[in-house]
C-alpha cells in the first residue's frame, strides 16, 4: 500500500507522531510512505487568481511547488493528513495547502483516483477544537471525491508528545491498530458513499451549463456528461 502524510506543521509534535504510527501499521517497507511537510515544501498562500480553475493548474504561480505533491498525492492509495489545532482549526499552512486544490472539486475537475482513495484526518490539541479543525479538511477530502474519510481527534493534555503521558499513548496505540485494521479491510474494496455519488451527479447536471469551458471540456474528454463514471459500478 503506497501512502502520502502531509502534516501541517514543521514541528514533530503529537499529530506528527500518531500519523507516522498509523503510516507504519498500514506498511513495514519505508519505500512505500512518502511525506509532505507543511509549510516546507509549500509556503505560498493561494493568490485567488483562479487561474487553476478558469484556464489551467500549470498555470498557478506556485505550480513548481505544487506539481511534485500533487504527484505524491495521486500515487497514494492512503492520504494521512495531520494538523494540530490552531485557535480551533486547522493549521494556516494545512488550509494554504488545500486551497490550492480547488480546481479538483467536482464542481470543477476532480482527479478520478481520488474515487477509490481512503483518507485519514488527524488533529491533536492539548485541550479542544479537534473537531472544526479535522473538518476543515474533510470538506476538501469530500469535495475532491475520496471515497473513504476516516477521521482521528484527541486531547493529548500536552503541547510536545515527550509531555504525552503513557497511558494516553497506549489509548492512542489501541485506537491506530483499530484504524489500520479498518482500512486495510477496504484497501483496494472501497467505493464512493451514495453522497458522493449524488454530489458528483449534480455537478455533472451542472456540467451542461458550460459556464466553464476548461471544466466542461474535462468531463466530455472523461466520458462523465454521458454514462461513464469515476468509479466501478
Amino acid at each position: 500500500m503506497k501512502i502520502t502524510i502531509i502534516h501541517g506543521q514543521n514541528r514533530k509534535q503529537s499529530s506528527y507522531h500518531i500519523g507516522t504510527l498509523l503510516a507504519n501499521k498500514m506498511t513495514s517497507n519505508p519505500n512505500d510512505i512518502n511525506e509532505i511537510v507543511l509549510p516546507r515544501d509549500m509556503p505560498e498562500f493561494c493568490q485567488g487568481c483562479a487561474v487553476c480553475i478558469l484556464k489551467d493548474e500549470t498555470y498557478c504561480p506556485h505550480y513548481h511547488y505544487i506539481e511534485p505533491l500533487t504527484k505524491h498525492i495521486d500515487e497514494a492509495d492512503l492520504l494521512i493528513f495531520t494538523t494540530p489545532v490552531y485557535a480551533f482549526h486547522a493549521s494556516g499552512s494545512m488550509k494554504a495547502f488545500l486551497d490550492h486544490y480547488a480546481y479538483r472539486w467536482m464542481s470543477h475537475r476532480p482527479e478520478e483516483t481520488m474515487f477509490s482513495k481512503q483518507a485519514v484526518c488527524i488533529s491533536t490539541a492539548a485541550g479542544a477544537g479537534m473537531k472544526s479543525a479535522i473538518k476543515t479538511i474533510k470538506d476538501s477530502l469530500f469535495y475532491w471525491g475520496v471515497a473513504r474519510i476516516y477521521s482521528y481527534g484527541v486531547a493529548v493534555g500536552a503541547t510536545s508528545w515527550n509531555e504525552v503521558s503513557e497511558k494516553k499513548k497506549e489509548k492512542i496505540q489501541y485506537k491506530i491498530e483499530k484504524l489500520a485494521t479498518k482500512i486495510k479491510k477496504k484497501h483496494s474494496k472501497v467505493k464512493p458513499s451514495i453522497k458522493t455519488k449524488v454530489v458528483f451527479l449534480v455537478m455533472r447536471h451542472t456540467q451542461s451549463l458550460a459556464w466553464n469551458k476548461v471544466d466542461n471540456n474535462y468531463w466530455k474528454a472523461k466520458g462523465w456528461t454521458d454514462k461513464k463514471r469515476p468509479w466501478k459500478s
